[in-house]
Formats: C-alpha cells, structure tokens, sequence
C-alpha cells in the first residue's frame, strides 16, 4: 500500500531526484515489503538515521538489499534524550538537526538522485522520517512506502488477538504523564503502549491503576533474533531498552469463552446500608476549584457514571470503572447509574460546573422517579458553578439579585424562552447565559439581545467569559450594544448587566447591592 503526494510546485520528473519513505518493518529482513526491497535496490541514494556511536535498525534490517557502491547518508542524532547543551534545549538541538539533514538530502534530490530515507515498522508511524517529509515533500516528488509496524508483530509473537468485534484500539506513547495514561487506558479495549525503556515503571503503575495489568504482555526487540516476550508482571523494569513495547488485549479477547472477563465478580463494599447515588460537581475545570467533599467521595466510588468530557477529568485508580457516554442522553445515563448502585455498587455521577445548575442532579431525580429506584438515595455534592467562575473573573457582576437562563430549547420551547428573557428585562435582574450558542443554534444569542435592548439601556455591561478556569480562558467586557453575537460559542457564559451594574476604572464590573425604591 502506498501514499503519492508530488508536493506543490516540485520540478518535472528527470530534473530533480525522487524522495522515498520506505518502512523495512519492525526486525525480520523477511517481514520487509517486495515493493521496500524493490526501491532500495533501485536507489541512487540510502539515508537512514541511527544513534552516536551506534549502527542504524533501519540499515541493520535492509543491509543484504542494499547495493553495492550505492551513495549513504547516515543522520546521526546529536542527542537521544532530554539533556543537551544547545541553547534551544532538545528540541532546539533536534530541529537544527532535521533542518542540516534535510538540507544534505536536498542536495541530492536537486542533483537528480531519487533518495530512499528507511524507516524502521512504518514511515508515518513515529518515525523520524515524518521530519524530513515535513521539510521536503513540499519541494519534491515524495512516495511512502508503508511497513509492517512494531506493535504489529509484537502482537503475532505473543499470538495474542489484540482487538476484534468492536473493540476500540488505542496507541499510547509511554511519555505521557502517568494519569493521563491510567485513563486511557481505563476508557479503551485493546491497546498499544510504545516508547518504553526509562518511561517503563509509571506505565506499569498506569496499567493497575486502569485494571489492565492482569493481561498486559511485554514485547522486547519485536520479530528481531533476541526477541523476547512476557507478563508485565514479570518485567525487571531495569532491563527495559527503548526498543519494546506492551500490549493489552481488548476486552472481547480477554473474556473466556462464554463472553465473561477473566476476573472475579465484583462484590459490593457498601455492606448492608441504604443505597446512595452521589451526583457530584466537578467545577469549571481546574483541579483547585474541585471540594474536599468531591474529592473524598470519587477516591471511594467504584463507579464514575458522566458526560465523555467530565468522566475524563477524574483520576484513574484502582477499582476505578469509568462509564462515558454523550451529550443527550441524561436520563439514560442517570437509570445507568441508578441500576448499578441497586446491584450494590458505589457510584458517583458527574456533571461539569455545579451538578444542580443545569447539571445531572436534575437528571438523576428526574429518573429516580421510577418506582424500581424507590430505594435509591440521591446525595448531591455541590461544585463551584460556571457563572460563579466568570461572575469571579469579571469581579462582582451578581452581586445583587440575578437570574441564570439557559438559551438552550432542546428541552423547552423557544417561545416559553422569550418570555423569561422579557420577565427578566422587565424586572431588572441581572442575567447569566448558559448555553448561549452551539452547533445547530446559531441565532439565539442575537435574538436574545434584540429582546434584551427593548427594555435594557445600549450601554448595559455585559461579561463574555470562554473556557473560564482552563488554559485557553478568555474575559471580555463589552456593552449590550457592542455585543457580537456570532462570535460566541457553546464555551461562553454571558453575564448581562442590571441598571446597578456598574465598570470600574480598571474595567472590572460589579452590580450595587442596593436598589433604590420605585419612582
């Protein structure tokens, strides 16, 4: 299989060379491709890349293909880890590095070479072959080559399935930070751990803290002669090289042949007490905006029950089970919840901002009115709400009395939202906006200011906060008037002033406490 790409404006075929990507596979001469072994013999020009003082896998694996007097080009790395003396630090070292390497293949391709750069597994699958794309395939003609991948026969040497049915397959580099690990893995069926050696014991840690370390097998040297292959369990983390990898089976293959797990049925801590579902709030979004009280009890459920984006943002650990779904289906997510907490599970269903403000408490009440959870007590833990988050940020914008809307109509009508708008204006409350725009709603928020200026005054502040609490957060303070409608999204949260809302001389905004007697 292979990808052509003749890059924009590269010169006409027979006055400048071809640039080939070329996987040889992960080891075995033999698991090279014909059509790999083809273009080397043809080649004008053999690049690879390989370590200080060390021979190049990619050279090692084609040597017995490659001719005689044809041109080489070893890249050698200037540094294989973190610590260089560059003033740019590793990653100003690597970029001069590619940069030099693709200038020498450059020289080549301008002289009408057709250059083959070997790839160990697979071109495109972190190699370094991907740097020298970047920097030529705009400028020459570029083919790749695909190649068996290690994971690919890590997999056939433990003779392992890896995925099968619907199983999903994640491929994780083993430099992410342990937590993030730990998750993706709890959230995956099969998976693919790469770039081991110094990252091999907090992978370990990630995989118990996931529940996958049972039938976690490691892979070293993957279809190579020294091959070898064993539980995770097992492994000296101190014999760990960079060439190794883990494998976990998905979750079909690792059932017995009933269709079951392979492990003991889970047995309830809860004792003989009452049976509670907890709704917790996990805030805007950094982990300092997170309650003790949140905190205690998602370090003693066993279940997390939530929207994708907020199961993401609880902590994997052991005898953690992690249940995400989408974004509308509420209810369905609520009965889940209550089901597993009657079989005697501890669970806890999270919701983003504060649970009860347009959150999962709703949800879970509204479901645990079904007489089936008649038993069930709902404990709902408070988190700081989004508009408290923004209303912060901006200083004190509800200060006074206020109201909290959500623009939203999948669950009301448009014109039952209408009216709220126009009872607010009316009576001078300060108006936070939740979901004020989305994909499929895309006018509301103009809507909503054009009924707000028939009442409120063109000079009303209004808080536009996006993405409080998180990295990409933004503040923007503008007027009733001046508010552009098209450029808010369903990460903003509006908050729309009263006639004692007021702008400081450093552009914070605050409403008055008092509100003085009716003329």
């Amino acid at each position: 299989m292979t990808a052509l790409r003749d890059g924009a404006g590269a010169p006409p075929r027979g006055t400048a060379g071809r640039f080939w990507g070329v996987g040889v596979g992960p080891g075995d001469p033999e698991l090279t491709t014909l059509k790999a072994a083809r273009l080397i013999a043809a080649a004008d020009v053999i690049a690879y890349h390989s370590g200080v003082g060390k021979q190049s896998n990619a050279r090692r694996i084609a040597a017995d293909l490659v001719p005689d007097g044809v041109i080489e080009e070893n890249l050698v790395y200037p540094v294989t880890t973190g610590l260089t003396e560059h003033p740019g630090g590793y990653a100003g070292a690597m970029a001069e590095f590619y940069e030099a390497s693709a200038d020498r293949l450059a020289g080549h391709l301008e002289a009408g070479r057709d250059v083959v750069l070997l790839a160990e597994g697979d071109p495109l699958f972190y190699g370094s072959f991907m740097y020298m794309h970047d920097r030529l395939s705009g400028r020459f003609s570029t083919e790749i080559v695909a190649g068996v991948p290690s994971f690919a026969a890590a997999t056939a040497s433990v003779a392992t399935p890896l995925v099968r049915q619907t199983d999903v397959l994640t491929i994780l580099p083993g430099t992410l930070p342990e937590p993030e690990l730990a998750r993706r893995l709890a959230d995956t069926q099969g998976a693919v751990i790469m770039k081991l050696g110094r990252t091999f014991p907090k992978v370990r840690s990630a995989l118990e803290q996931a529940g996958r370390l049972d039938h976690a097998m490691y892979v070293e040297r993957a279809s190579m002669p020294e091959q070898r292959w064993l539980p995770v369990r097992d492994v000296d983390a101190d014999t760990v090289p960079y060439f190794s990898l883990i494998v976990v089976p998905g979750d079909s293959v690792a059932a017995d042949p009933a269709g079951r797990r392979n492990e003991q049925p889970r047995t309830s801590s809860r004792g003989d007490g009452p049976a509670e579902v907890h709704v917790v709030g996990l805030g805007p979004g950094p982990d300092a905006w997170l309650t003790p009280e949140a905190s205690a009890i998602l370090a003693e459920v066993d279940h997390v029950v939530g929207y994708a984006p907020y199961v993401d943002r609880v902590p994997q650990r052991i005898g953690l089970s992690r249940h995400a779904s989408g974004n509308t289906v509420e209810v369905d997510r609520a009965r889940f919840a209550l089901d597993l907490t009657l079989a005697g599970e501890r669970v806890a269903v999270v919701s983003g901002g504060d649970a009860g403000v347009f959150g999962m408490a709703a949800a879970v009440f509204e479901a645990a009115e079904d007489p089936a959870y008649a038993e069930v007590a709902i404990r709902v833990a408070p988190g700081v709400s989004a508009v408290q988050a923004v209303a912060a940020r901006a200083g004190a914008p509800i200060g006074g009395d206020f109201a909290v809307l959500s623009l939203s109509d999948r669950l009301k009508p448009w014109p039952v939202i209408e009216r709220r708008i126009r009872a607010i204006a009316e009576a001078d409350l300060v108006l936070a906006i939740y979901n004020p725009a989305s994909r499929s709603r895309t006018t509301q928020v103009a809507e909503a200011q054009k009924l707000l200026l028939e009442v409120r005054s063109a000079d009303t502040p209004v808080v536009v906060g996006r993405d409080v609490g998180r990295a990409e957060e933004s503040l923007t303070v503008t007027t009733l008037a001046e508010l552009d409608a098209d450029s808010i999204d369903m990460k903003c949260l509006l908050i729309v002033g009263a006639a004692g809302t007021r702008r400081t001389a450093q552009g914070q905004v605050w409403t008055a406490r008092s509100v003085p007697a009716a003329e």
